[in-house]
């Protein structure tokens, strides 16, 4: 045999020795025991939710025939020779370390992870395996009382979905090409159209609840769901709609609650104890002393009357109507005529308190002209005192 002869006979030995990839017996280098195929570990209590994940899980990995029993420990003894026994060998110390990973440590004790892999996941199924109609009845039970209860209906339907899939385990539709499987299969789905609707709020989606009930046949679960978001959806906007509408009035009715009319309602507890005219809808005077409702001349003449007449009933130097603030009212004029020299004020029919009825006793007493002599508003004529 010559040189290259017997080269090529090696390379074609090396070549049987390399495990391929489409094999469940290739392991890629990237792999190791350590990692977990699950979201959530095994607890105890949630064998079926972990198991049908964890399956999953070495399905893609090409693995799943180790624990069905599918991949079976190749004969013979290990060795250089026997490579598919070698394969074997890594790839089911590595599902055991898959295993112990997506275990839950306290239960680490109680668990052989010795052996092969079939037996570890035998032993799992037949220890924490619940009855399936006591589950079943406990699935059932929750399903009936799944309601939208302030959730939005995302959330409501997730936690259909995570009963309906976990029911879908106990009982699966059987491979059939008669008809018979399909046939089975949208009946289901009609049941879980009927379960998500039941358990819909009334008062947001009974109309539509109506609406898709009308439908024959009954549309589909993806339908139905995508019909009840898209009104979700439309109600949210509507009502960011109108709080801002809401936020943009307060904001209009605040600013014009001193200076204009406002809007009936809305007036603060601070601006209630300010005199306000019905009549033209302005602050600082009442409807009785109104320019725009009696005319100027007819206010000027009754502030001129009931000046007099104040002062002659010992009612202080303004009256009720005349003095500094007169063209505003009987409002001012019932405050400025507690300023007298008499040592005691009577605030029983005042909306204001001893400190600021004091604040506008100095505020008077600062005038030029003292309290004898105070004229009227700007916009009146110079002679409007007392």
């Amino acid at each position: 045999m010559t040189g290259a002869q017997d080269q090529n006979k090696k390379n074609g030995e090396n070549e049987k020795r390399v495990i391929s990839m489409a094999s469940p017996l290739y392991l890629h280098p990237s792999e190791n025991p350590n990692m977990s195929l699950v979201p959530s570990k095994f607890n105890g209590t949630n064998y079926d939710l972990w198991a049908d994940a964890f399956r999953n899980g070495l399905d893609a990995k090409n693995k799943l025939g180790f624990i069905d029993g599918k991949v079976r420990k190749p004969p013979g003894d290990e060795g250089e020779d026997n490579i598919e026994l070698v394969a074997w060998r890594q790839c089911n110390a590595m599902i055991r370390g898959w295993l112990r990973s997506s275990i839950e440590e306290k239960l680490h004790p109680s668990i052989s992870f010795s052996g092969e892999v079939k037996e570890i996941w035998d032993e799992l199924r037949g220890r924490y395996t619940a009855g399936n109609a006591p589950r079943v009845h406990q699935l059932k039970g929750e399903l009936g009382e799944c309601k939208q209860k302030n959730e939005s209906v995302t959330e409501y339907y997730t936690r259909l979905k995570v009963i309906w899939d976990e029911l879908a385990n106990y009982s699966k539709v059987p491979p059939c090409t008669c008809g018979s499987a399909a046939a089975l299969t949208k009946e289901r789905e009609d049941e879980r159209v009927h379960q998500f609707l039941m358990g819909l709020d009334d008062k947001k989606y009974g109309h539509l609840r109506t609406n898709i009930l009308m439908e024959d046949p009954i549309i589909s679960l993806t339908r139905a769901y995508g019909l009840v978001l898209r009104e979700e959806t439309h109600a949210n906007m509507v009502k960011a709609k109108e709080e801002t509408v809401e936020a943009a009035m307060a904001v209009k009715t605040y600013g014009t609650g001193r200076g204009g009319a406002g809007m009936k309602g809305q007036r603060t507890d601070q601006e209630e104890k300010i005199p306000h005219c019905t009549a033209c809808g302005k602050d600082w005077h009442t409807e009785d002393v109104c320019y725009e409702k009696h005319g100027y001349e007819a206010v000027k003449a009754r502030g001129r009357g009931r000046g007099k007449r104040g002062a002659n009933g010992g009612g202080g130097s303004f009256g009720r109507g005349g003095g500094r603030f007169g063209g505003r009212g009987t409002y001012q004029a019932n405050v400025v005529g507690t300023s007298s020299n008499s040592n005691t004020t009577d605030t029983g029919s005042l909306p204001f308190n001893a400190e600021e009825i004091e604040r506008i006793r100095i505020m008077l007493a600062s005038s030029p002209e003292g309290n004898d002599k105070l004229t009227g508003p700007a916009n009146e004529d110079g002679d409007w005192t007392v």
